[in-house]
């Protein structure tokens, strides 16, 4: 079977990487910046319209507030990006907001700022393959159609990427994330040179529509409320930023302070993008509405159902560029693309942390290890698995995947903000140096401001979107702390109940007699094989056990038994209902009832096939009586095999695919051994 599977993997992720090749595998910025930051540099693609959705139900007139808006979210974006900075110096083992949290605040908020992030990654993934797929499917009909289909064929896509190794699919990733930021930049510029300098009016598509209030007149604290919705919903620019603090292992070295400068250049990347394109929206006349198909007017009458209302990216490149023209669709396509990459970030953020969990047991212990490529593929796969789950059951649809979105990413800010608080003073009480002293401070004050604004962020979020489905993620995180705490409570049980005392017990006494058993059914060479390896064995008492579910076989075996003069006792247990496993585990147990310090061993005849499916037609008795044996306390099971001739088919077969060469090979020449191979072979 594992030939089987071995070709496709191969061809699928590519050849094993050796433990030693690590290095190689290892992000410069140039590379990291796609990989990690492509979610919070894509998100400047819906953000603002998420912005202007939310202050359009106070009518057109309330779009005046969202340049206000747009300075909170670059206050809190500088503030996040500061503290982060901070938290890869001081914290560069990957752990990130966990480390943080857990260090400063106890387990149980290191395990609940775990629990946000792994939904939150989940979500990214999502919220991003789905809205590219809406994207997408503007253009391609046949999408559409099969909305959910073709989200979890690009899960699929971007798993089998990832698998082949973080730095191969940062490779791939580059491109278009830098297109659409030279996109969006060149958008930018070109807009403020039209309108500033060469005194152009830029209008776009929906410039000449109305927007019907749905609470007009807002004032006191339901305007504040709607301010702080807009500001919350705004927020959504922020996520995936704690991506590279949990990534810092994945950088090349010095690790904290290339972590450090991409976090420093995905902040201005992002805040630029953010303000030009809310900038540029106000400019062109921009308009959103929640619900366009009534409150959208166009000439005093709404646009209907089918009115599709376009991103505000879209509508400001139309606008700025000319609808239809290259540029146009350039950057189009790259924002459509940059969202399914978006989701690549939750794939490089999601297996790190898994991995420091699993070694904190707080998940299985089979996450915190590197697969062929060097990458943690069950961490991959698990999130990939996740992923394909929640859009299968939302079919693939962005409007309500967002309503469960970045409650768990400010659940982490907050956290761990309020830890690096706890950081500065617990370092604060011991150093002396008045410069050292003035930064820290200035450090604890920047945290504590982003700690405030995060916890505000978090509050309105919870209440403006929990019965919108932000208690989805909440139920997910509740799920995850569960699940992790009694992992936890598991690997903590085994652990003490397998730790080695000072004092010996009876797992360190020398067994008084070993009372061997060989099973058999027939005599033959598997048989005979297994009785001389029982021989050699320092036994107190062997013998031969079978059991009776067929009398004329029992007879045969007994004759052939006495003919060949074995000198090995045979006991025959009676089996009424011709059971096989139940007469022996019977049989094992009484022996260590009547002699509790004697050790049984148990000698199981076994074939080794050669082929997938013969293991379907051998050997299925043994299996299930081993695995009954496990549970049986002071019993050994020992195989023995015998080797059939299609094993040894199997075994030349092998060979000779070792030995094969690819057409051409021999005309090419050997390969030359790299200097270092050479050297260590002459050694």
């Amino acid at each position: 079977m594992s030939k089987l599977t071995d070709v496709p993997k191969r061809i699928l992720i590519g050849r094993a990487l050796r433990s030693d090749k690590l290095g190689e595998t290892l992000l410069p910025k140039r590379i990291a910046l796609p990989v990690f930051a492509s979610d919070p540099l894509s998100s400047v693609a819906y953000a603002p319209g998420e912005v202007l959705l939310v202050l359009s139900v106070a009518g057109v007139s309330a779009y005046h507030f969202s340049p206000w808006i747009a300075l909170a979210v670059v206050v809190l974006m500088f503030t996040v990006v500061a503290s982060y900075r901070q938290n890869v110096h001081a914290y560069p083992s990957g752990g990130g907001d966990y480390e943080v949290a857990n260090t400063n605040l106890g387990p149980k908020a290191g395990l609940t700022v775990a629990s946000a992030l792994l939904v939150d990654y989940v979500l990214t993934v999502a919220v991003s393959i789905s809205s590219g797929v809406e994207n997408l499917g503007s253009a391609i009909p046949f999408v559409t159609e099969h909305k959910t289909l073709c989200a979890i064929v690009m899960i699929v896509l971007l798993t089998l990427m990832n698998l082949r190794g973080v730095k191969e699919s940062g490779k791939l990733f580059a491109i278009p994330t830098y297109i659409f930021v030279a996109g969006v930049f060149i958008m930018i510029i070109w807009g403020v040179v039209r309108g500033a300098i060469m005194g152009d009016t830029m209008k776009a598509p929906t410039a000449d529509f109305t927007i019907h209030a749905e609470q007009g007149g807002l004032a006191g604290f339901a305007l504040v409320f709607l301010l702080l919705r807009a500001f919350s919903s705004g927020c959504a620019a922020l996520t995936g930023v704690e991506a590279i603090s949990n990534g810092v292992p994945a950088f090349r070295k010095p690790k904290s302070k290339n972590a450090a400068t991409t976090l420093a250049l995905m902040g201005g990347l992002a805040v630029t993008m953010f303000c030009g394109i809310i900038g540029l929206a106000m400019a062109t006349d921009v308009k959103m509405a929640e619900t366009p198909a009534t409150d959208l007017l166009h000439n005093g009458v709404p646009v209907g159902s089918g009115y599709t209302q376009n991103p505000v990216i879209s509508q400001v490149a139309a606008a700025v560029f000319g609808d239809g023209t290259f540029f146009f669709v350039v950057l189009a396509a790259a924002t459509a693309l940059v969202l399914f990459l978006a989701a690549n970030t939750a794939y490089n953020g999601f297996p790190l942390l898994g991995s420091i969990l699993a070694q904190d047991r707080y998940l299985p212990r089979q996450l915190h290890t590197r697969g062929d490529r060097l990458a943690f593929s069950n961490g991959i796969v698990l999130l990939a698995g996740a992923a394909i789950v929640l859009v299968y059951i939302y079919g693939a649809d962005s409007t309500r995947l967002i309503q469960l979105y970045i409650v768990g990413v400010f659940v982490s800010f907050t956290l761990s903000q309020i830890g690096m608080v706890r950081h500065w003073n617990r370092h604060l009480l011991t150093e002396k140096e008045p410069a050292k002293r003035r930064r820290m401070h200035r450090s604890r004050a920047i945290n504590a401001f982003g700690a405030t604004l995060t916890g505000l962020v978090l509050v309105v979020v919870l209440l403006t979107k929990f019965s919108h489905g932000a208690w989805v993620a909440v139920l997910g995180m509740v799920i995850f702390y569960a699940t992790m705490t009694a992992i936890r409570r598991h690997y903590d049980r085994v652990a003490e109940e397998i730790a080695v005392e000072d004092v010996p017990g009876d797992e360190a006494v020398r067994p008084s007699r070993v009372h061997s058993i060989v099973l058999v059914s027939k005599v033959h060479k598997p048989t005979l094989r297994a009785l001389s390896y029982a021989k050699l064995m320092r036994s107190g008492t062997l013998e031969a056990v079978s059991v009776d579910v067929d009398p004329a076989e029992t007879k045969a075996l007994k004759a052939e038994w006495e003919r060949r003069g074995i000198d090995v006792p045979l006991k025959v247990l009676a089996s009424p209902y011709r059971e096989i496993t139940r007469p022996i585990i019977d049989y094992v147990k009484s022996l260590r009832r009547e002699s509790p310090r004697d050790a049984v061993s148990v000698y199981i005849p076994e074939y080794v096939v050669g082929h997938w499916y013969e293991h379907l037609l051998h050997n299925q008795s043994a299996l299930r009586l081993k695995g009954r044996l496990l549970f049986t306390p002071g019993v050994m099971v020992t195989s023995v095999p015998w080797q059939l001739d299609s094993s040894e088919a199997a075994k030349k077969r092998a060979r000779k695919r070792a030995e094969w060469n690819a057409p051409g090979a021999v005309r090419r020449g050997p390969v030359a051994q790299p200097k270092k191979e050479k050297a260590a072979a002459r050694k």
